[in-house]
Parts: structure tokens; sequence; C-alpha cells
């Protein structure tokens, strides 16, 4: 079941428009000593949300009914302007620290391939 799981669960799941907070998450089938595995890194970001831990609390909710974990690598913010096919990724979260951008900028092009997508350490 949990690699069957993590293949149903998109990669991408953001806001059709806006400047939004977003979470990296890992999610992941069960935990070995050794490592979790499998699992997939999956970027989640939405304007209704106000904080990052509201992402990441709505993401844990949809995984565990699939009998999945997840860890959450950091945050930041997202300007997605379709129009512009322009998506630019930055900023932090001040309770899951900085997610890796350009980890989040590679997951972003599996869906928005045509887009410029811009990854930037600076601003909040």
């Amino acid at each position: 079941m949990t690699e069957e799981g993590l293949k149903a669960v998109p990669l991408v799941d953001i806001d059709a428009s806006g400047i939004f907070k977003y979470v990296l998450i890992k999610i992941y089938g069960h935990e070995t000593a050794e490592a979790k595995e499998p699992s997939t890194t999956v970027v989640r970001g939405y304007a209704d949300c106000t904080w990052h831990a509201d992402i990441y609390e709505r993401v844990q909710g949809i995984v565990k009914k699939k009998q999945l974990d997840t860890e959450c690598l950091g945050g930041g913010r997202i300007e997605h302007n379709p129009d512009k096919k322009y998506i630019k990724i930055y900023g932090y979260s001040q309770g899951f620290g900085k997610a890796d951008h350009l980890v989040t900028k590679r997951i972003l092009q599996t869906k928005y391939k045509d887009y410029e997508i811009e990854a930037s350490d600076e601003g909040y």
C-alpha cells in the first residue's frame, strides 16, 4: 500500500495565482532504523492558510488516511503569476526554517514546464 499510496500523491499542489506561503514536505511509507523509505518530496502552498503550520497540518491529515507519514523540510513563499507563466520562490518559515528553494524549483518544474521559475534566498 505504501508505494502505491506514494504514487497517488501529486508532487505539486499550489494555488492557481497570487502570493502565498508554501512548505516542502517529505512523505514516506514507513520508517526503519536506517531510513524512511520509500519516500517522495512534495510542494504545497495555499493562500487560505495563514501559517506554514496550517499547510503542513492539512497535508498531514490527508496522507495519514493513506497510512503515510510526513516530515516538513522547511517553507517559504511563492509568487504565482499564471498570466506571465512566472513563479518566484523565496523567503522562509519562522517555524520550520527555510526550504531548499532549488529542490522546490525542480519539483515545480514537473508541473509548470513552460514557466519561468525563479528561486531566491532574498526577501520574506
